[in-house]
């Protein structure tokens, strides 16, 4: 007679479960009570909005002027226009008025708490001097500029409301980095409330469709919630000590409803496959554990793995999403392990209460996929030629990649056009083209007595520099000297240099260059005790691609590397790891292309609502690599866990890929379709870096669950056949992780039938003979 094994002996993840099953309240309520420390030490301790830096130069510049506590003062337009069939500005007495009335209004406002100015430098076309630059060609629009020195922009905005109430005949709008900026926020802001509001009810609306029951729909979004609050949670207190960008919580909410319904979904469909196949409730979740339970683990670290590789970047903007992500999966990976099989045990049958009309009674049976079961039976008959076409398909479909530009949009092509501020600013630079034809680069400057006989040659020294450089920088150069409050020798000098090009193009580049390489060195380079830094659109632009250029090949290595040994040791063999890398690879490409075509050629602009820029987001590609590497290892791992499960019963491996794939089709498929729907959310948001990242999570999740499991994967172990499941005799040694626990199913005879009768001649459950692929256990 059989014995039920002790739990002391079973490896960790089923002594997790098996203590979970029988103490339900401390497994739930323990989670929980994680989820609560991490959000009470986040509000507890609070975040201090550590400010985001820059790599290279443009963060060395900006860590000068946090350490002086001053900072460069933004500039900001009020531009004023002629109605329609109105005379231009000579002829208009009304915008000369407005003009005048604007620039007093925002002279008179005084200075902050702090003793500064709400707003300097304030240059109007009534000024003397001033109108030939200050008025447009045609005269229709007029600008008053000022620079934003007060610590909020609330002043200056309200004084320019009222001279728009008090000057109905022509149109005064407020314009430029710090406003657009503002409305940006705002619109992210409403952005990351609406993915809220619509991820949630489609994701419980989708998975009441695949379980038919309420009650089973609740659970995994549920898990997905907590962790995300608890994500946040975590965010708030590292904020202390790492910076936090504006995506960061948006990407934390996509990741986090992915994996936390993944990994629900993995345990939920299993335990009720076994509570179908006539185990108690609480044996099925053992079983679950066993099974489903490892592979979400292993499935967890693996995404962990390809996210902490961006660390190697040094970049700050991935170290918040990083943080966040990594927190988001470790939390719903331990509450799938530890509150859900306590939650599944508590409930019993309660689970599939609820049941939809019409669907309730067919969703909650176990049935296998046959659409999927006739794909991968005549993928596994002729995998040569299944194989071959799906990969062309796909290398077809990265093409396009090879030719993808990354840069950053511009702040009129970040949002849609009818933000005011946008529109204002695109109306602006058309009717003053010189704005968009001069990008000054920002030089930094301490350590020096900034008003000495040194500087000021060097000042001079730079300005015949610039004179000389045949076009590639120009004039006017511009200085201020800005003192640190708390410190004079901490004070800063600002030199702004115009730079040829628009910002982005070849002529940019190469005029900053010549600007780091040959005119500074030979000016402020020769000043002793100096320290420099060039800094502006442009230099951010370029040290930003330049750190990443130069770490992307270690992040590769590092997250390739640790996958191959993570999927070696869980599969103890040579040619799952090397599948599953190449096809990652293929689906990430294609989803390269695919964005590539879409957001950098145009394609589908109209539809998205977005303005193509000729690029994609830098920060993107390197993001869904590892996010996509991981993401995808979830499919990878349940499938070929169940695969390898029905070839330690005797199975040949094409038997193994037509039952395993054929079994954990509806998983996966509804995984992939909550996914999808999820990330297509944000492909409708107004961002355009939100678009791009919707896009191509959804691209590359649809090709990996159709493309790639059906086709590829079963083709490739087809072809390697009982090699998939071989490691070379020098490498027995290495460690291994079980994924079908410590009592493995017997072999079932080579000849028995397959489906669902073999099924039920060999249970999970069943105890017996070791499986022989199983290596030894951590």
């Amino acid at each position: 007679m059989n014995q039920a094994p002790d739990p002391g002996r079973l490896p960790l993840v089923e002594r997790v479960t098996h203590w979970s099953v029988h103490n339900r309240k401390r497994a739930g309520f323990g989670w929980l009570g994680l989820v609560i420390l991490i959000i009470a030490l986040g509000a507890g301790l609070g975040s201090t909005n550590r400010s985001e830096h820059s790599p290279g130069e443009t963060g060395r510049a900006q860590r000068m002027l946090e350490e002086a506590q001053v900072f460069s003062p933004p500039q900001e337009s009020v531009l004023i226009e002629a109605e329609a069939g109105a005379p231009g500005y000579d002829e208009n007495p009304a915008m000369r008025k407005a003009a005048q009335d604007v620039a007093a209004a925002l002279r008179g406002l005084g200075k902050d708490e702090t003793g500064a100015q709400w707003a300097s430098d304030i240059t109007s076309p009534t000024d003397k001097g001033l109108a030939a630059k200050l008025v447009s060609e045609n005269g229709r629009s007029a600008v008053v500029r000022f620079s934003v020195t007060g610590y909020t922009m609330e002043p200056m905005q309200k004084a320019v409301r009222e001279q728009q109430r008090s000057h109905p005949d022509v149109a005064i709008t407020q314009t430029g980095k710090v406003s657009v900026s503002q409305a940006i926020g705002d619109l992210k802001d409403k952005d990351f409330l609406r993915a809220e509001v619509l991820s949630i009810p489609l994701t419980i609306v989708i998975l009441a469709v695949v379980f038919g029951s309420l009650v089973s729909a609740g659970i995994p979004v549920l898990i997905s919630l907590v962790s995300v609050l608890a994500a946040m949670g975590a965010l708030t207190f590292a904020g202390k000590w790492v910076a936090m960008g504006d995506s960061t919580p948006s990407v934390v909410l996509l990741i986090g409803m992915a994996v936390g319904v993944d990994y629900s979904l993995f345990y939920l469909r299993r335990a009720r496959e076994e509570r179908a196949a006539g185990h108690d409730n609480d044996t099925a979740i053992l079983i679950a554990g066993r099974t489903s339970g490892k592979a979400v683990v292993i499935s967890a670290f693996t995404v962990i793995i390809a996210l902490a590789g961006l660390f190697f970047t040094g970049i700050e903007t991935f170290t918040g999403m990083t943080i966040g992500t990594i927190a988001v999966v470790g939390i719903a990976m331990i509450g799938s392990v530890t509150a859900l099989p306590a939650v599944l045990s508590w409930l019993g049958e309660r689970v599939d209460n609820w049941k939809l009309p019409w669907l309730g009674a067919r969703r909650t049976e176990v049935r296998d996929s046959r659409i999927w079961s006739g794909l991968v039976r005549r993928v596994v008959k002729r995998p040569l030629l299944w194989g071959g076409v799906g990969a062309l398909s796909l290398a077809l479909l990265a093409l396009p990649a090879l030719g993808m530009k990354m840069s950053d949009p511009d702040l009129k092509h970040r949002m849609p056009t009818d933000v005011p501020a946008l529109q204002a600013l695109d109306r602006l630079q058309t009717a003053f083209p010189s704005d968009t034809n001069t990008v000054p680069a920002e030089i930094t400057v301490r350590g020096a007595d900034l008003q000495g006989p040194e500087i000021k040659n060097a000042l001079s020294e730079l300005k015949q520099q610039v004179a000389q450089s045949e076009g590639k920088l120009h004039g006017p150069v511009g200085t201020s000297l800005v003192k640190s409050p708390v410190d004079s020798s901490r004070s800063v000098l600002v030199v702004r240099v115009p730079l040829a090009g628009d910002g982005k193009n070849a002529a940019s580049v190469e005029a900053l260059k010549e600007l780091r390489e040959e005119v500074l060195p030979a000016s402020f380079g020769k000043v002793e005790g100096a320290q420099y830094a060039v800094s502006g659109d442009t230099a951010k632009q370029e040290d930003f691609n330049s750190a990443l250029s130069s770490s992307t090949p270690y992040v590769f290595a590092f997250v390739i590397v640790l996958a191959f040994l993570l999927l070696t040791a869980a599969f103890r063999s040579l040619a799952i790891p090397v599948i599953s890398i190449l096809l990652n690879l293929l689906s990430i490409g294609s989803a390269y292309g695919v964005l590539t075509l879409v957001f950098q050629d145009g394609h589908l602009s109209s539809l998205l609502d977005f303005r193509s820029y000729g690029a994609v987001v830098s920060w993107l590609p390197l993001f869904m690599f590892v996010t996509l590497f991981g993401l995808s290892m979830d499919y990878h791992v349940f499938i070929l866990s169940r695969v390898r499960e029905y070839r330690g019963r005797g199975l040949s491996t094409r038997q193994a890929v037509v039952e395993g794939i054929s079994r954990s089709a509806g998983t996966v498929t509804s995984a992939a379709v909550v996914m999808v729907a999820v990330f297509s959310v944000f492909g409708t948001l107004s961002a355009i870096d939100y678009k791009m990242v919707g896009v191509g999570l959804a691209t590359a999740v649809l090709i990996d669950a159709t493309v790639v499991r059906g086709i590829l994967l079963p083709a490739s172990l087809a072809l390697f056949g009982d090699a998939s499941w071989k490691l070379p005799r020098r490498l027995k040694w290495l460690p291994g992780i079980s994924l079908e626990g410590a009592e493995s199913p017997a072999p079932a005879a080579a000849s028995e039938p397959t489906g669902a009768l073999a099924r039920e001649k060999s249970s999970p459950t069943a105890e017996g003979a070791a499986d022989p692929l199983v290596g030894p256990r951590v």
